[in-house]
């Protein structure tokens, strides 16, 4: 199997964690799956540079900032190579210009074009983990560009789909895609599977684990994203074309916010629904204002100190056994 594992900064933030990643992919490794790697930039490395840089200018080129930001995926790439050749694992590490990772010229948000898929083959061909920075690319005059927000999960999935990957695995500091916030709600329950549209849907109405751009790209090329923690062993949760029903209600996938902005999603909200979330709201002494509804989402506003007390009563209505 061709498999392509993507890996945050959280997950790669310290020495310890790079040979946790190792440790990780070296267990599909040997037992003959092909490798590919995508990274982030060390923790909170990308924000120390932009830190950097506005102590220099507080009105950076973009072009500039762009390839300032290059340098922290590098680092970990680099060291990563490095980690495996100690364990005696052959890899190879690899920037957006070795592999060729065309995108527009759109300094700091950047749309991939093409990937040339020549040179990942080639070291894969010669039994290598190949180990790629995310983020970043090169525009038609080789420089370099950065993909914006979430751009290392896009860069991930525009591999997997460039290589016809089996799998694209996002790992994370979560262990999957949960139907709230468990830092805020106790009983939030993770899901095994999740459709591409409640996805989407997710990530556009505040929820953080996938962006909406590597949502866009897994869906149009029908790849298998699988979110998981790189802590743990759990399975995770399967983003695809298929949809199971987690709840009494089975129409409802989760509860998300985006400021005091709350949204339930679904896949079909109907009346019933707006219905009830407006009766429990009221029985609940929650003010509301701006209800929205459309077919797969009901959001409405709240002011700030009843945001995290409506999350938990729209998940205990939709959630609670």
């Amino acid at each position: 199997m061709l498999m392509v594992k993507k890996f945050g900064g959280t997950s790669v933030a310290d020495k310890d964690k790079i040979f946790n990643v190792v440790n990780r992919c070296a267990e599909d490794y040997k037992k003959g799956n092909e490798i590919v790697l995508v990274l982030s930039a060390m923790g909170k490395h990308t924000d120390e540079l932009v830190s950097l840089a506005n102590e220099i200018n507080s009105n950076v080129p973009k072009r500039e900032m762009d390839m300032l930001f290059t340098v922290g995926e590098q680092i970990t790439v680099s060291l990563m190579a490095m980690a495996f050749d100690k364990f005696g694992i052959p890899a190879v590490s690899l920037n957006a210009f070795q592999v060729k990772m065309l995108t527009d010229n759109n300094y700091g948000d950047a749309k991939i074009i093409k990937i040339e898929t020549e040179r990942i083959k080639k070291e894969l061909n010669e039994n290598k983990i190949v180990i790629i920075t995310g983020f970043q690319g090169i525009d038609s005059e080789n420089n370099y560009t950065t993909l914006g927000r979430g751009g290392s999960d896009t860069t991930a999935v525009a591999v997997a789909a460039a290589l016809k990957a089996d799998s694209c695995e996002i790992y994370t500091d979560v262990e999957g895609v949960f139907t709230a916030d468990p830092r805020i709600v106790n009983n939030a329950l993770k899901l095994e599977n999740i459709s591409y549209d409640e996805m989407l849907e997710f990530s556009n109405l505040g929820a953080g684990v996938l962006h909406n751009k590597s949502v866009e790209i897994a869906k149009k090329n029908n790849i298998k994203l699988i979110v998981r923690s790189s802590m743990s062993r759990r399975s995770g949760t399967t983003v695809s074309n298929f949809c199971y029903k987690y709840c009494n209600l089975p129409k409802i996938t989760g509860v998300t916010a985006n400021g005091n902005i709350i949204s339930i999603v679904g896949i079909d909200i109907n009346l019933e629904i707006k219905d009830r979330i407006i009766e429990t709201l009221n029985k609940n002494n929650l003010e509301f204002k701006d209800l929205d509804k459309t077919n797969m989402h009901i959001s409405f506003t709240v002011d700030e100190e009843n945001i995290n007390p409506s999350i938990r009563c729209m998940h205990d209505l939709f959630f609670k056994k």
